[in-house]
């Protein structure tokens, strides 16, 4: 594509790319648990959201949560704790399950019956960068109508097709839609 950059920061720029802030967004409105896994409480949370139902439960073992139900039943009644490993793997199927739970519920928020969502996209940062080497960018909006593909690809953690839709929306602020590949902040609100 002949906007993308492909030597981004060679003069000091810094910033992250745009489909990873809107990830990053998205998942500040899907509402983790704020306790670390690391903590019980914490731990607890996580394991109550994964097996409180059997549509929960069925849930977590197609995320990757593989330990038997004795094992289970164990952390859940404190005699047992989980290896590091295991903490990690609550974590990582928490946020997939916890992902896939409240895409549907985020994508009609975002698009609002059509109206669609006010992005806000701040520019990369230059001001490390020599001033004969920067480039004028400035703050834009941008109202996105169609976020299903966007949500879709962050459920499903596909990073390369949440940035193809990314750029597919970011395309219609002209010409100059390259200069928004890397940012250092996207916001929104659902």
């Amino acid at each position: 594509m002949p906007e993308r950059n492909i030597e981004f920061g060679k003069y000091g720029a810094r910033g992250l790319k745009g489909h990873e802030a809107v990830a990053r967004q998205l998942d500040d409105l899907a509402g983790y648990i704020a306790t670390p896994v690391t903590a019980r409480r914490g731990l607890m949370a996580r394991l109550h959201y994964l097996t409180r139902t059997d549509h929960a439960r069925q849930a977590a073992r197609a995320a990757g949560l593989t330990v038997t139900d004795r094992t289970l039943r164990a952390w859940l009644d404190g005699t047992r704790s989980p290896s590091r490993k295991n903490l990690e793997r609550i974590e990582q199927v928490y946020r997939t399950v916890r992902r896939e739970n409240v895409a549907r519920y985020l994508t009609a928020r975002l698009n609002r019956e059509g109206r669609g969502t006010r992005v806000e996209i701040h520019p990369l940062n230059q001001s490390q960068v020599d001033r004969p080497r920067q480039r004028v960018v400035e703050f834009r909006t941008l109202n996105i109508r169609r976020w299903d593909r966007i949500v879709a690809a962050w459920a499903a953690g596909d990073d390369r097709e949440l940035d193809e839709a990314w750029v597919d929306q970011v395309v219609d602020l002209g010409s100059q839609w390259g200069q928004y590949e890397y940012v250092t902040n996207v916001g929104f609100a659902a």
